[in-house]
Protein backbone atom coordinates (compact mmCIF):
# COMPACT_ATOMS: atom_id res chain seq x y z
CA UNK A 1 0.00 0.00 0.00
CA UNK A 2 2.78 2.41 0.88
CA UNK A 3 5.09 1.50 -1.81
CA UNK A 4 7.54 4.33 -2.93
CA UNK A 5 6.91 5.81 0.46
CA UNK A 6 9.16 5.85 3.77
CA UNK A 7 9.64 6.42 7.30
CA UNK A 8 12.61 8.81 7.69
CA UNK A 9 13.38 7.71 11.73
CA UNK A 10 15.75 10.12 13.85
CA UNK A 11 16.56 8.64 17.03
CA UNK A 12 20.60 9.17 18.48
CA UNK A 13 20.07 6.34 21.30
CA UNK A 14 21.75 3.41 18.95
CA UNK A 15 20.00 0.26 20.52
CA UNK A 16 16.50 1.96 20.84
CA UNK A 17 17.10 3.62 16.89
CA UNK A 18 17.94 -0.53 15.82
CA UNK A 19 15.07 -2.24 17.80
CA UNK A 20 12.04 0.57 16.68
CA UNK A 21 13.40 0.32 12.89
CA UNK A 22 13.19 -2.91 13.06
CA UNK A 23 9.94 -3.03 14.85
CA UNK A 24 8.57 -0.84 11.48
CA UNK A 25 10.25 -3.04 9.03
CA UNK A 26 8.59 -6.06 10.22
CA UNK A 27 4.99 -4.21 9.79
CA UNK A 28 6.05 -3.95 6.50
CA UNK A 29 7.26 -0.32 6.43
CA UNK A 30 10.46 1.19 4.12
CA UNK A 31 12.68 2.76 6.94
CA UNK A 32 15.46 5.20 6.35
CA UNK A 33 17.30 5.63 10.20
CA UNK A 34 19.49 8.61 10.83
CA UNK A 35 21.48 9.14 13.88
CA UNK A 36 20.85 12.97 14.19
CA UNK A 37 18.66 15.52 13.11
CA UNK A 38 21.42 17.00 10.78
CA UNK A 39 21.83 13.58 8.87
CA UNK A 40 18.36 13.67 8.13
CA UNK A 41 18.15 16.79 6.49
CA UNK A 42 19.27 15.88 3.16
CA UNK A 43 15.95 13.56 2.62
CA UNK A 44 13.92 16.31 3.58
CA UNK A 45 13.05 18.26 0.34
CA UNK A 46 9.28 19.72 -1.59
CA UNK A 47 7.39 16.49 -2.16
CA UNK A 48 9.40 13.83 -0.66
CA UNK A 49 7.35 11.07 -0.04
CA UNK A 50 8.01 10.67 3.75
CA UNK A 51 6.87 11.26 6.76
CA UNK A 52 9.13 11.92 9.93
CA UNK A 53 9.18 10.77 13.30
CA UNK A 54 11.89 11.66 15.20
CA UNK A 55 13.25 12.23 18.96
CA UNK A 56 12.66 15.71 20.79
CA UNK A 57 16.00 15.62 22.29
CA UNK A 58 18.73 14.82 20.24
CA UNK A 59 22.22 16.54 20.10
CA UNK A 60 22.62 19.38 18.05
CA UNK A 61 19.16 20.07 15.89
CA UNK A 62 17.30 18.98 18.21
CA UNK A 63 13.69 17.30 17.20
CA UNK A 64 11.97 21.07 17.52
CA UNK A 65 13.86 22.59 15.30
CA UNK A 66 13.84 19.37 12.69
CA UNK A 67 10.00 20.02 12.62
CA UNK A 68 10.20 23.56 12.08
CA UNK A 69 12.56 23.09 9.15
CA UNK A 70 9.89 20.15 7.93
CA UNK A 71 7.36 22.37 8.03
CA UNK A 72 9.29 25.84 6.13
CA UNK A 73 10.31 23.02 3.42
CA UNK A 74 6.94 21.05 2.57
CA UNK A 75 3.69 21.43 5.23
CA UNK A 76 2.77 18.07 3.50
CA UNK A 77 5.01 16.28 5.16
CA UNK A 78 3.89 14.78 8.63
CA UNK A 79 5.96 15.06 11.71
CA UNK A 80 5.35 12.71 14.45
CA UNK A 81 7.05 13.39 17.42
CA UNK A 82 8.46 11.11 20.56
CA UNK A 83 8.58 13.14 23.72
CA UNK A 84 9.59 12.57 27.17
CA UNK A 85 7.23 11.98 30.27
CA UNK A 86 6.39 14.78 31.34
CA UNK A 87 6.45 17.12 27.77
CA UNK A 88 3.12 16.77 27.24
CA UNK A 89 2.43 20.36 26.84
CA UNK A 90 5.80 21.00 25.13
CA UNK A 91 4.48 18.20 22.90
CA UNK A 92 0.73 19.92 22.42
CA UNK A 93 2.77 23.55 21.93
CA UNK A 94 4.39 21.27 18.64
CA UNK A 95 1.13 20.27 16.93
CA UNK A 96 0.03 23.40 17.20
CA UNK A 97 3.16 24.62 15.28
CA UNK A 98 2.39 21.88 12.95
CA UNK A 99 3.25 18.06 14.27
CA UNK A 100 1.26 15.60 12.85
CA UNK A 101 1.09 13.38 16.44
CA UNK A 102 3.38 12.60 19.57
CA UNK A 103 3.95 9.70 20.93
CA UNK A 104 5.21 9.74 25.15
CA UNK A 105 7.94 7.38 26.41
CA UNK A 106 7.12 4.46 26.98
CA UNK A 107 4.89 3.20 24.36
CA UNK A 108 3.62 0.16 23.43
CA UNK A 109 5.13 -0.78 19.96
CA UNK A 110 1.72 -1.54 18.46
CA UNK A 111 0.67 1.94 19.29
CA UNK A 112 4.10 3.43 17.23
CA UNK A 113 3.60 1.33 14.45
CA UNK A 114 -0.10 2.70 14.16
CA UNK A 115 0.64 6.09 14.30
CA UNK A 116 3.53 5.76 11.61
CA UNK A 117 0.59 4.02 9.82
CA UNK A 118 -1.84 7.24 9.78
CA UNK A 119 1.18 9.50 9.55
CA UNK A 120 1.99 7.18 6.12
CA UNK A 121 -2.12 7.10 5.14
CA UNK A 122 -2.03 10.71 5.59
CA UNK A 123 0.84 11.57 3.25
CA UNK A 124 -0.49 9.23 0.58
CA UNK A 125 -3.40 10.87 0.77
CA UNK A 126 -1.92 14.84 0.55
CA UNK A 127 0.16 13.59 -2.20
CA UNK A 128 -2.97 11.79 -4.10
CA UNK A 129 -4.70 15.27 -3.45
CA UNK A 130 -1.60 17.17 -4.92
CA UNK A 131 -1.92 15.09 -8.00
CA UNK A 132 -4.76 14.52 -8.33
CA UNK A 133 -4.65 18.84 -8.80
CA UNK A 134 -1.68 18.42 -11.16
CA UNK A 135 -4.06 16.81 -13.51
CA UNK A 136 -6.49 19.15 -13.54
CA UNK A 137 -4.52 21.72 -13.90
CA UNK A 138 -2.89 20.61 -16.83
CA UNK A 139 -5.98 18.53 -18.55
CA UNK A 140 -8.42 21.38 -18.39
CA UNK A 141 -6.80 24.14 -15.90
CA UNK A 142 -4.21 26.19 -18.43
CA UNK A 143 -6.67 25.58 -21.42
CA UNK A 144 -9.50 27.33 -19.92
CA UNK A 145 -7.02 29.93 -18.70
CA UNK A 146 -5.05 30.37 -22.06
CA UNK A 147 -7.74 29.46 -24.62
CA UNK A 148 -7.38 28.38 -28.50
CA UNK A 149 -6.36 25.07 -29.86
CA UNK A 150 -4.16 26.28 -32.67
CA UNK A 151 -0.71 24.91 -32.60
CA UNK A 152 0.93 27.89 -31.56
CA UNK A 153 -1.04 28.35 -28.24
CA UNK A 154 -0.33 24.46 -27.90
CA UNK A 155 3.09 25.24 -27.89
CA UNK A 156 3.06 28.22 -25.68
CA UNK A 157 0.95 26.15 -22.96
CA UNK A 158 3.40 23.29 -23.20
CA UNK A 159 6.16 25.39 -22.35
CA UNK A 160 4.08 27.20 -19.29
CA UNK A 161 3.66 23.86 -18.03
CA UNK A 162 7.15 23.18 -18.57
CA UNK A 163 8.87 25.72 -17.24
CA UNK A 164 6.62 26.03 -14.54
CA UNK A 165 8.05 23.60 -12.26
CA UNK A 166 11.48 25.22 -12.14
CA UNK A 167 12.82 28.15 -10.68
CA UNK A 168 14.55 29.82 -13.93
CA UNK A 169 13.43 33.73 -14.33
CA UNK A 170 11.48 33.74 -17.57
CA UNK A 171 11.30 36.98 -20.06
CA UNK A 172 7.98 37.05 -22.10
CA UNK A 173 7.76 38.31 -25.46
CA UNK A 174 4.45 39.39 -27.27
CA UNK A 175 2.68 42.51 -28.69
CA UNK A 176 0.36 44.65 -26.79
CA UNK A 177 -2.79 42.51 -25.67
CA UNK A 178 -1.33 39.15 -26.25
CA UNK A 179 -2.28 38.53 -22.34
CA UNK A 180 1.41 38.84 -21.07
CA UNK A 181 0.60 38.97 -17.58
CA UNK A 182 -1.84 36.21 -17.98
CA UNK A 183 0.75 34.01 -18.66
CA UNK A 184 2.68 34.97 -16.05
CA UNK A 185 -0.06 34.42 -13.78
CA UNK A 186 -0.33 30.98 -15.01
CA UNK A 187 3.35 30.29 -14.36
CA UNK A 188 3.35 31.22 -11.15
CA UNK A 189 -0.27 29.00 -10.62
CA UNK A 190 0.78 25.82 -11.90
CA UNK A 191 4.46 26.00 -9.93
CA UNK A 192 5.41 25.22 -6.46
CA UNK A 193 5.37 29.29 -5.53
CA UNK A 194 1.37 29.02 -6.44
CA UNK A 195 0.59 29.84 -2.41
CA UNK A 196 2.49 32.38 -2.25
CA UNK A 197 2.68 36.25 -3.49
CA UNK A 198 2.27 37.01 -7.23
CA UNK A 199 2.96 40.80 -7.27
CA UNK A 200 2.89 42.31 -11.00
CA UNK A 201 4.25 45.80 -11.40
CA UNK A 202 3.88 47.95 -14.40
CA UNK A 203 7.46 50.13 -15.18
CA UNK A 204 6.08 52.29 -17.37
CA UNK A 205 3.27 53.71 -14.51
CA UNK A 206 5.69 54.55 -11.82
CA UNK A 207 7.10 58.18 -11.71
CA UNK A 208 10.73 57.85 -11.74
CA UNK A 209 11.52 59.27 -8.39
CA UNK A 210 9.38 56.48 -7.04
CA UNK A 211 9.95 53.43 -8.09
CA UNK A 212 12.85 52.37 -6.00
CA UNK A 213 11.14 52.77 -3.30
CA UNK A 214 8.25 50.89 -4.79
CA UNK A 215 11.12 48.13 -5.36
CA UNK A 216 12.95 47.86 -2.82
CA UNK A 217 11.23 49.66 -0.18
CA UNK A 218 12.46 51.92 2.28
CA UNK A 219 12.65 52.52 6.06
CA UNK A 220 11.40 55.79 8.28
CA UNK A 221 13.25 58.62 7.76
CA UNK A 222 14.74 57.12 4.16
CA UNK A 223 13.83 60.77 2.40
CA UNK A 224 11.70 63.75 3.43
CA UNK A 225 8.25 61.79 3.20
CA UNK A 226 9.22 58.58 4.47
CA UNK A 227 7.42 58.72 7.88
CA UNK A 228 7.23 54.40 8.55
CA UNK A 229 8.79 50.97 6.93
CA UNK A 230 7.39 50.03 3.68
CA UNK A 231 8.06 46.64 2.32
CA UNK A 232 8.68 47.22 -1.29
CA UNK A 233 7.39 44.73 -4.24
CA UNK A 234 10.43 42.59 -4.50
CA UNK A 235 10.38 41.85 -0.51
CA UNK A 236 6.58 41.25 -0.65
CA UNK A 237 7.38 38.54 -3.18
CA UNK A 238 9.40 36.81 -1.26
CA UNK A 239 8.68 32.82 -1.81
CA UNK A 240 6.58 33.87 -5.12
CA UNK A 241 6.97 35.34 -8.25
CA UNK A 242 7.49 38.94 -8.74
CA UNK A 243 6.15 40.16 -13.01
CA UNK A 244 7.79 43.39 -14.46
CA UNK A 245 6.04 44.73 -17.29
CA UNK A 246 6.92 47.12 -19.96
CA UNK A 247 10.44 46.16 -18.54
CA UNK A 248 12.01 48.42 -21.38
CA UNK A 249 10.41 51.47 -19.65
CA UNK A 250 12.63 50.99 -16.82
CA UNK A 251 15.23 53.78 -16.38
CA UNK A 252 18.83 52.73 -16.60
CA UNK A 253 19.84 53.68 -13.38
CA UNK A 254 17.18 50.96 -12.26
CA UNK A 255 18.64 48.63 -14.09
CA UNK A 256 21.43 48.60 -12.47
CA UNK A 257 20.23 47.71 -9.16
CA UNK A 258 17.57 45.12 -10.62
CA UNK A 259 20.70 43.50 -12.32
CA UNK A 260 22.53 43.30 -9.15
CA UNK A 261 19.47 41.86 -7.53
CA UNK A 262 19.07 39.06 -10.00
CA UNK A 263 22.60 37.82 -8.91
CA UNK A 264 23.31 38.29 -5.81
CA UNK A 265 19.00 37.43 -4.68
CA UNK A 266 19.21 40.46 -1.64
CA UNK A 267 17.08 43.60 -1.41
CA UNK A 268 18.35 46.27 0.75
CA UNK A 269 15.50 48.78 1.80
CA UNK A 270 16.07 52.06 1.21
CA UNK A 271 17.86 53.88 4.38
CA UNK A 272 18.59 50.61 5.81
CA UNK A 273 22.26 48.47 6.31
CA UNK A 274 20.51 45.26 6.18
CA UNK A 275 20.53 43.12 3.15
CA UNK A 276 17.74 40.69 2.97
CA UNK A 277 18.18 37.39 1.70
CA UNK A 278 15.31 36.48 -1.10
CA UNK A 279 13.75 33.76 -3.26
CA UNK A 280 12.00 35.55 -6.14
CA UNK A 281 11.05 34.56 -9.14
CA UNK A 282 11.42 36.95 -11.44
CA UNK A 283 9.45 37.62 -14.89
CA UNK A 284 9.93 39.86 -17.40
CA UNK A 285 7.32 41.30 -20.35
CA UNK A 286 8.01 43.08 -22.94
CA UNK A 287 6.50 44.31 -26.27
CA UNK A 288 10.42 45.63 -26.91
CA UNK A 289 13.10 44.60 -28.89
CA UNK A 290 15.28 44.55 -25.59
CA UNK A 291 18.60 43.32 -27.50
CA UNK A 292 17.72 45.94 -30.76
CA UNK A 293 17.25 48.64 -27.77
CA UNK A 294 20.82 47.78 -26.08
CA UNK A 295 22.43 48.08 -29.09
CA UNK A 296 20.51 51.45 -29.06
CA UNK A 297 21.75 52.01 -25.34
CA UNK A 298 18.38 52.21 -24.03
CA UNK A 299 18.17 49.10 -22.27
CA UNK A 300 21.70 47.27 -20.34
CA UNK A 301 22.53 43.88 -22.44
CA UNK A 302 23.89 42.61 -19.74
CA UNK A 303 20.48 43.08 -17.80
CA UNK A 304 18.55 41.56 -21.10
CA UNK A 305 21.19 38.75 -20.80
CA UNK A 306 20.57 37.89 -17.38
CA UNK A 307 16.91 38.21 -17.55
CA UNK A 308 16.27 36.13 -20.56
CA UNK A 309 17.65 32.74 -19.04
CA UNK A 310 13.81 31.19 -20.93
CA UNK A 311 12.08 32.90 -22.80
CA UNK A 312 7.88 32.83 -24.12
CA UNK A 313 6.98 34.27 -27.66
CA UNK A 314 2.95 34.89 -27.56
CA UNK A 315 1.83 34.71 -30.98
CA UNK A 316 -0.38 37.83 -32.45
CA UNK A 317 -4.14 36.50 -32.77
CA UNK A 318 -3.10 37.34 -36.80
CA UNK A 319 -1.08 34.55 -36.54
CA UNK A 320 -3.76 32.09 -34.86
CA UNK A 321 -6.56 33.38 -36.50
CA UNK A 322 -8.22 29.74 -36.16
CA UNK A 323 -8.81 30.79 -32.32
CA UNK A 324 -10.66 33.90 -32.99
CA UNK A 325 -13.97 31.84 -33.21
CA UNK A 326 -13.53 30.41 -29.93
CA UNK A 327 -12.56 33.39 -27.81
CA UNK A 328 -15.12 35.54 -29.42
CA UNK A 329 -17.70 33.38 -27.98
CA UNK A 330 -16.00 32.72 -24.81
CA UNK A 331 -15.78 36.64 -23.99
CA UNK A 332 -19.48 37.16 -25.69
CA UNK A 333 -20.85 34.58 -23.01
CA UNK A 334 -18.55 36.72 -20.35
CA UNK A 335 -20.29 39.59 -21.30
CA UNK A 336 -23.99 38.78 -21.73
CA UNK A 337 -23.27 37.53 -17.39
CA UNK A 338 -21.31 41.02 -16.94
CA UNK A 339 -24.37 42.61 -18.55
CA UNK A 340 -27.34 40.71 -17.95
CA UNK A 341 -27.77 40.11 -21.54
CA UNK A 342 -28.93 37.53 -24.00
CA UNK A 343 -25.93 36.81 -26.03
CA UNK A 344 -26.54 37.60 -30.09
CA UNK A 345 -26.20 35.01 -32.36
CA UNK A 346 -23.06 35.38 -34.13
CA UNK A 347 -24.08 35.35 -38.10
CA UNK A 348 -21.62 33.60 -40.92
CA UNK A 349 -21.33 37.67 -42.17
CA UNK A 350 -19.85 38.65 -38.37
CA UNK A 351 -18.08 35.85 -38.33
CA UNK A 352 -16.30 36.60 -41.98
CA UNK A 353 -15.70 40.34 -40.56
CA UNK A 354 -13.55 39.14 -37.76
CA UNK A 355 -11.54 36.56 -39.09
CA UNK A 356 -10.32 39.28 -41.61
CA UNK A 357 -9.44 41.43 -39.44
CA UNK A 358 -6.09 41.81 -38.16
CA UNK A 359 -6.48 42.59 -34.60
CA UNK A 360 -3.74 45.12 -33.84
CA UNK A 361 -4.95 45.10 -30.33
CA UNK A 362 -4.71 41.22 -30.09
CA UNK A 363 -6.97 39.12 -27.18
CA UNK A 364 -7.98 42.70 -25.49
CA UNK A 365 -9.18 43.98 -28.76
CA UNK A 366 -11.31 40.76 -29.28
CA UNK A 367 -12.78 41.05 -25.48
CA UNK A 368 -13.66 44.69 -26.51
CA UNK A 369 -15.67 43.40 -29.68
CA UNK A 370 -17.37 40.89 -27.64
CA UNK A 371 -18.28 43.62 -25.10
CA UNK A 372 -20.21 45.68 -28.16
CA UNK A 373 -21.59 42.89 -29.81
CA UNK A 374 -23.49 42.33 -26.25
CA UNK A 375 -24.30 45.96 -25.92
CA UNK A 376 -25.92 46.87 -28.81
CA UNK A 377 -29.85 46.45 -29.08
CA UNK A 378 -32.26 44.08 -31.31
CA UNK A 379 -31.77 44.16 -35.21
CA UNK A 380 -28.99 47.29 -34.46
CA UNK A 381 -26.94 43.92 -32.95
CA UNK A 382 -25.95 42.80 -36.49
CA UNK A 383 -25.28 46.44 -37.78
CA UNK A 384 -23.26 47.83 -35.24
CA UNK A 385 -19.60 47.86 -35.72
CA UNK A 386 -17.84 45.31 -33.59
CA UNK A 387 -14.18 46.45 -35.28
CA UNK A 388 -12.90 49.91 -33.58
CA UNK A 389 -12.71 51.90 -36.94
CA UNK A 390 -9.39 54.32 -37.20
CA UNK A 391 -9.21 57.26 -36.32
CA UNK A 392 -11.38 59.76 -38.84
CA UNK A 393 -9.46 62.37 -40.51
CA UNK A 394 -9.61 66.24 -39.78
CA UNK A 395 -11.91 66.81 -42.61
CA UNK A 396 -14.73 63.87 -41.49
CA UNK A 397 -14.20 65.30 -38.16
CA UNK A 398 -14.80 68.87 -39.07
CA UNK A 399 -18.08 67.20 -41.07
CA UNK A 400 -19.15 65.60 -38.16
CA UNK A 401 -19.07 68.84 -36.12
CA UNK A 402 -20.99 70.74 -38.63
CA UNK A 403 -23.54 68.24 -39.10
CA UNK A 404 -24.23 67.52 -35.25
CA UNK A 405 -24.92 72.06 -35.21
CA UNK A 406 -27.16 71.50 -37.88
CA UNK A 407 -29.10 69.32 -36.33
CA UNK A 408 -29.46 71.29 -33.10
CA UNK A 409 -30.55 73.96 -35.01
CA UNK A 410 -33.19 72.26 -36.63
CA UNK A 411 -34.37 70.66 -33.47
CA UNK A 412 -34.61 74.13 -31.45
CA UNK A 413 -36.53 75.48 -34.35
CA UNK A 414 -38.50 72.11 -35.10
CA UNK A 415 -37.35 72.23 -38.64
CA UNK A 416 -38.14 75.72 -39.49
CA UNK A 417 -36.32 76.18 -42.46
CA UNK A 418 -36.27 80.61 -41.82
CA UNK A 419 -35.19 80.31 -38.48
CA UNK A 420 -32.73 78.10 -38.97
CA UNK A 421 -31.20 79.76 -41.40
CA UNK A 422 -31.43 82.94 -38.75
CA UNK A 423 -29.76 80.95 -36.53
CA UNK A 424 -26.69 79.77 -38.38
CA UNK A 425 -26.61 82.72 -40.39
CA UNK A 426 -26.48 81.28 -43.59
CA UNK A 427 -28.60 81.76 -46.82
CA UNK A 428 -30.86 79.46 -47.56
CA UNK A 429 -29.55 77.51 -50.46
CA UNK A 430 -26.28 77.10 -48.82
CA UNK A 431 -28.71 75.16 -45.53
CA UNK A 432 -30.21 72.99 -48.08
CA UNK A 433 -26.98 72.01 -49.86
CA UNK A 434 -25.42 71.46 -46.64
CA UNK A 435 -28.95 69.57 -45.49
CA UNK A 436 -28.42 67.25 -48.52
CA UNK A 437 -24.37 66.69 -48.11
CA UNK A 438 -25.05 65.34 -44.65
CA UNK A 439 -28.34 63.43 -45.55
CA UNK A 440 -30.29 65.38 -42.61
CA UNK A 441 -34.04 65.17 -43.33
CA UNK A 442 -36.31 67.59 -42.11
CA UNK A 443 -39.28 66.03 -41.31
CA UNK A 444 -37.34 64.56 -38.62
CA UNK A 445 -37.37 67.89 -36.83
CA UNK A 446 -40.67 69.14 -38.49
CA UNK A 447 -43.76 69.32 -36.14
CA UNK A 448 -45.61 72.01 -38.70
CA UNK A 449 -44.79 72.61 -42.62
CA UNK A 450 -43.18 75.93 -43.74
Amino acid sequence: MFEGYRILFVEDDPPVRASLTQTLELSGFEVQACASAEEALPHIVPGAPIVVITDVRLPGMDGLALLDHVVATDDGIPVVLVTAHGDVAMAVGAMRAGAYDFIEKPFDPERFVDTARRALDKRLLRSAVDDLREQLQRASGIEAVLLGQSAAMQQVRRQILNLASTSADVMILGETGTGKELVARCLHDHSKRRDRNFVAINCGGLPENLFESELFGHEPGAFTSAAKRRIGKIEHANGGTLLLDEIETMPISMQIKLLRILQERRVERLGSNEELPINVRFIAATKADLRQLGEQGQFRGDLYYRLNVASLVLPPLRERREDIPLLFQHFVAQAAARYERVPPELTPQRLRELMAHDWPGNVREIRNAADRFVLALGDEAQGAPLIEPAPPSLARQMDLVEKTLIEQALRRTQGRIPATMELLGIAKKTLYDKLHRHAIELERFRQTPD
